[in-house]
């Protein structure tokens, strides 16, 4: 969290998509994010979420959201038909991420990415010194009731982004640390907490 008390990942995310766009939120969640873009960006924001408990706090929140899998990709919609499509902390949960990625620019101008890294320092110490599978801020969950299915890190992501072939046109690698800030630097892939990413097609 930001001293403001908002996450430091949706106030950059904030910060890449421009006024007025339309944008599309894959999973969503409780719909916080989308409904910062809304309110604050103008945004014609709509989301998609799998949770019945995250379609539930979307439409409290009066967004418009769908109840999909992602990992099915995004047959309903044409190609180029949002400006921007978001897919923040959800990467490593999904079944298929290399099918989500190559729908999300399809289907949008841009892509904008948030993951956690888990090549962190934090991670791997907690590893090495406890020989048990980490528990951090944005990675809580016990080895048996995890939603994390793809283990990436910054390194990973890069390499991926080389091979297919996409165009990075901005990074930003975050830390937890003093409540959120901006890390700069060398070794992102060491002491990043977590990375975003925008993307487009070369």
């Amino acid at each position: 969290m930001s001293p403001a008390g908002t996450r430091i990942d949706h106030d950059i995310i904030l910060d890449i998509v421009p006024r007025g766009a339309k944008v599309l939120d894959l999973g969503c969640g409780d719909g916080s994010l989308l409904e910062k873009l809304v309110r604050t960006k103008d945004v014609r924001g709509s989301g998609i979420e799998i949770s019945d408990e995250g379609i539930r706090e979307c439409i409290a929140r009066g967004l418009a959201v769908l109840q999909e899998d992602i990992d099915h990709g995004l047959k309903d919609y044409p190609d180029r038909s949002f400006d921007f499509i978001i897919l923040n902390q959800t990467l490593q949960a999904v079944k298929k991420p290399h099918v989500v990625l190559s729908e999300m620019l399809r289907v949008g101008e841009k892509a904008v990415v948030g993951f956690p890294n888990f090549a962190h320092w934090k991670m791997r110490s907690y590893l090495l010194m406890r020989g048990r599978m980490p528990k951090t801020e944005y990675l809580p969950y016990e080895w048996y009731d995890t939603p994390n299915i793809h283990f990436c890190t910054v390194t990973d992501f890069e390499e991926y982004c080389r091979k297919y072939s996409l165009r990075v046109e901005q990074r930003v690698y975050l830390s937890n640390d003093h409540g959120g800030r901006v890390l700069r630097g060398f070794g992102p892939n060491l002491f990043a907490e977590s990375a975003v990413y925008l993307l487009s097609k070369k």
